[in-house]
């Protein structure tokens, strides 16, 4: 079964209406004056990485090749704007039939990307391409603010596995996206059921604190649940006293007890307190999970801690505080004409303030030393040079506006970890820095 077939409730119908007002009404004057037709580029990119960052993760494409698919002026959809007199007659009739019909090309999900790393090209005529604006950025803001955050914690915990427990610290549909941008960062498994459906992460969970304090006493608790999920659940031990927790449960599910989790308090402290007691009771096998407001920067800072597993929300789902990427969508190329012989003439905004932009159809490339570690991401236009030819980095996701580069989602976790694992070793690191190789324009 493909849960993706199924048109789920976290889905909707239509992405159309996922777009700001002026992508219609630019629609409208560009239908009246004759340049809707023009033939454009369209590129996403980001000016910079956030603050300290060293590399970005894209995540959230197979979502765009969705909602793409999914951008549909359905009569409900039409009749709003209709009695909203968002547009004229004309551009209703024209969106009524809208299919986008050119070609998407983009860096693969998973990959990283540095500033002004054209990770996204949309090519059409200027009115089909440029309604899908806001719904893609929209998407890969978001999702790849997540799967950045979710990276840096994934190399802090040193291998150790993550598990993505936000669904609660943000928005029902957001929490669905940021459990698929997470693992694609290297998170192991997600609580949200509803992202298990969706796209076939493991879920992972067991008790809150209301569980225990429902019960007459902790160990009622544990007894109820140990009966009804087995001796290899996970209790938490943190409600009263961790220490008496700790020797209950393992009274009560035997030293083959899978494992405990500790939520509050000092976690570097009561880790190794709770591995100490359990190992004096034999249970040397238990695993110890911690939760509680987790970010990297504390999940690195418990590297030397007995800790088997970390659970992670509020920081990851708000993207450990940068959650967008500051990814833009502008026209970089336009014809005159809908011809597709037609010459594409680059374009670019020039302004002051850190918001210019490169014009031209771009390509991208990754160069490598001689180990075979990146050393710079090249962007160009033009012909692309020789030594770079195996090196580049957009793959064709759309064309004539057919999917062609759809993808499991595990291809794009394994694509990020190796696309990390050939980058400088400082691009683990948490310290601020600049961006872990540059970006040349050639």
């Amino acid at each position: 079964m493909n849960p993706a077939d199924l048109g789920l409730p976290v889905d909707v119908p239509s992405t159309a209406l996922f777009t700001d007002h002026y992508e219609l009404t630019m629609l409208q004057a560009a239908l009246a004056n004759g340049t809707a037709d023009r033939r454009s580029v369209f590129e996403v990119f980001t000016r910079r990485l956030p603050e300290g960052r060293r590399y970005g993760v894209l995540a959230g494409t197979g979502r765009v090749l969705d909602a793409v698919e999914n951008f549909r002026f359905d009569a409900a959809v039409l009749e709003f704007l209709r009695e909203r007199a968002v547009v004229d007659m004309r551009t209703l009739d024209w969106l009524a039939s809208y299919r986008f019909s050119g070609d998407i090309w983009g860096y693969p999900e998973g990959e990283v990307y540095f500033p002004g790393s054209p990770v996204l090209r949309v090519e059409g005529s200027f009115a089909e391409c440029v309604l899908l604006e806001t719904v893609i950025l929209s998407i890969l803001n978001h999702d790849s603010a997540i799967a950045a955050a979710a990276s840096r914690m994934s190399s802090a915990a040193g291998g150790r596995p993550l598990i993505e427990m936000g669904a609660r610290r943000t928005h029902e549909l957001a929490a669905v996206a940021a459990a698929r941008a997470a693992y694609v960062g290297g998170f192991a498994s997600t609580s949200d059921l509803a992202a298990g459906f969706r796209y076939g992460i493991p879920t992972v969970g067991t008790s809150a604190h209301a569980f225990t304090l429902v019960h007459d006493s902790e160990r009622d608790a544990f007894e109820a649940q140990v009966a009804s999920l087995g001796g290899s659940t996970t209790l938490l031990v943190d409600t009263y006293d961790v220490a008496d927790a700790v020797r209950t449960a393992v009274e009560v599910a035997g030293t083959g007890l899978g494992a405990v989790r500790i939520d509050s308090g000092d976690l570097l402290l009561v880790a190794h307190r709770v591995r100490q007691q359990l190992d004096e009771l034999g249970a040397t096998g238990t695993r110890i999970v911690v939760t509680s407001d987790l970010d990297e920067y504390a999940i690195a800072s418990l590297a030397a801690a007995p800790v088997d597993a970390y659970g992670v929300g509020t920081q990851l789902v708000t993207g450990s505080g940068h959650p967008t990427c500051s990814m833009v969508y502008k026209l970089v190329a336009r014809a005159t004409s809908a011809d597709p012989k037609a010459v594409l003439h680059p374009v670019a905004k020039k302004s002051s303030g850190g918001k210019t932009s490169v014009g031209g159809r771009k390509w991208a490339a990754r160069r490598r030393d001689a180990d075979g570690v990146a050393e710079a991401e090249v962007v160009g236009t033009g012909a692309v040079p020789s030594g770079l030819a195996g090196e580049q980095l957009l793959v064709q996701l759309v064309k004539g506006g057919e999917v062609v580069a759809r993808e499991p989602l595990e291809a794009a976790r394994d694509r990020h970890r190796a696309a990390l694992a050939a980058l400088p070793l400082s691009a683990t690191q948490l310290s601020r820095g600049e961006a872990v190789i540059p970006t040349e324009y050639a």
